[in-house]
């Protein structure tokens, strides 16, 4: 994990970039982030069931208190 002043240089460099970027590329490294972002829930989505059916966290959560609970932590990492 970066410290907070890495990750503020990368999102400037980053932000550099993409200013200087075609609206093609723009298009393509939406889409990709799109894909990543999938995948992450994806992930996040095996490794409830994972969880879930481990005789120790059988208890039951609602799906909605999850996705709140990983949303927060992904806006947490993001600011």
């Amino acid at each position: 994990m970066k410290t907070e002043p890495e990750r503020e240089q990368l999102i400037k460099d980053i932000n550099v970039l993409l200013n200087q970027a075609y609206d093609s590329t723009l298009d393509e490294i939406y889409a990709l982030l799109l894909k990543i972002e999938d995948e992450e829930d994806e992930n996040d989505l095996r490794a409830y069931h994972t969880a879930k059916s481990d005789v120790e966290n059988s208890s039951l959560i609602a799906w909605n208190e999850i996705k709140k609970e990983i949303a927060n932590e992904r806006k947490k990492d993001v600011a």
